[in-house]
């Protein structure tokens, strides 16, 4: 967008492509303007913008745009309160001889887009909560091409293949407000529709997405959807085997049988003699398991390949591996650093956070290195190739 557009919207007060804020000190409010921008109700199919430092009016409030100030903009993109993810575009502009930070917001692809469990909208110049109805008519406007994988349908399946037990009892209390759920009196059909759980109507369809989250047998529609766990007596794949299972079913029991395995094979020494009071010391630390294994989960193909997620849990080792490759901006150089991370499964990603198995996008690999070296194991080791990664933690000295 060049200066002489950003000039005109700047000016023009009457326009709902456009919102005016003097400062960011009401982040939320910015977050609200973000996700009603990414909705785009009026189907512009253009561009909303956010010009940061002036007034309403469309004066200067010569506010400083500092690199922090443009850093803090950019990470309301991936903090995981506003789900999906929107596109957007920060940068520091001068237009009338005013220094602002303007943030460009794309039109979703996959809409509604929720700020903490709320879908906000441009109604004229001003915000507001959509109503069901305008959630309905965000539903379909979703593309039905160039969707993520997540999100395509499937042909095969029906609506009797959700468990909708577990989506009106576990799912929607987890991503919606409370009080938005009171004053829902939407179908189960319109409430998995809006959750993109299900295609839209005349003949609602399971999305890959839901069939994942709350599937009676997800694996019957996404063969490699479960995660293959053996435990190795010894150091080699040709050891013996003391355990073997396969951990599937839908999101939340396969991470919680997940975690239920990682408590029972991991080991707890007890030092009496270092300190006054007895320490536990685990070989592994819980947390950096569940991370790397979520991440895993998360961030595998699921489309062209039916292997699973395998952890292979040697004696001295366990191994993570991972079906599919870098993705997006990610590549073998930069994978694992802090701050570059993309999604091949945007929406099972925005699942998993909604359903409190991960706090914070784009730290999970680093929160794991602090709670291994804070246990005092060695680092994790990483191998990236194009049709996988795999990760080993070692075991505590």
């Amino acid at each position: 967008m060049n200066d002489s557009e950003l000039e005109i919207l700047l000016n023009d007060l009457e326009s709902d492509r456009v919102e005016r804020k003097a400062s960011i000190s009401d982040r939320g409010v910015i977050r609200q303007a973000i996700c009603a921008f990414a909705n785009d109700l009026p189907n512009h199919q253009k561009s909303g913008v956010l010009l940061i430092g002036a007034n309403d009016n469309g004066s200067c409030a010569n506010l400083p745009i500092t690199d922090q100030l443009l850093l803090t903009l950019s990470d309301m993109r991936s903090d995981g309160n506003i789900l999906p993810f929107p596109s957007i575009i920060v940068q520091k502009r001068t237009i009338s001889g005013c220094e602002l930070a303007v943030v460009i917001v794309e039109p979703s692809d996959a809409p509604p887009v929720r700020f903490n469990g709320r879908v906000w909208v441009r109604v004229g110049p001003r915000r507001a909560t959509a109503t069901p109805e305008e959630e309905r008519r965000l539903s379909e406007k979703r593309r039905s091409k160039d969707l993520p994988f997540d999100l395509r349908p499937l042909a095969s399946a029906s609506l009797d293949d959700l468990d909708l037990d577990l989506f009106r009892r576990v799912y929607l209390p987890s991503s919606l407000a409370i009080e938005i759920i009171e004053e829902n009196q939407r179908s189960v059909e319109q409430q998995l529709t809006s959750m993109r759980f299900a295609t839209v109507e005349p003949q609602p369809k399971p999305t890959i997405l839901g069939i994942l989250v709350v599937g009676n047998d997800p694996r019957q529609f996404v063969p490699g959807a479960y995660v293959q766990f053996l435990r190795i007596e010894g150091t080699e794949l040709t050891d013996p085997i003391k355990d073997q299972k396969e951990i599937g079913g839908p999101l939340t029991d396969l991470l919680r049988m997940l975690d239920e395995t990682f408590q029972v094979n991991i080991s707890v020494a007890t030092d009496i003699t270092a300190q006054p009071v007895e320490i536990k010391q685990p070989d592994y630390p819980i947390v950096a398991l569940q991370q790397l294994a979520r991440n895993a989960i998360m961030h595998r193909n699921y489309e062209s390949t039916y292997a699973p997620v395998r952890i292979t849990w040697f004696n001295d080792r366990i191994e993570i591996q991972n079906p599919g490759g870098p993705f997006g901006q990610v590549n073998r150089q930069n994978f694992g650093q802090p701050g570059v991370t993309d999604y091949r499964n945007p929406h099972l990603a925005e699942a998993m956070k909604n359903l409190g198995y991960v706090q914070r996008f784009g730290v999970g690999i680093q929160l794991a290195r602090q709670q291994l070296q804070n246990n005092r194991n060695p680092p994790l080791e990483f191998i990236v190739e194009d049709a996988h990664v795999l990760v080993t933690l070692k075991k505590k000295l």
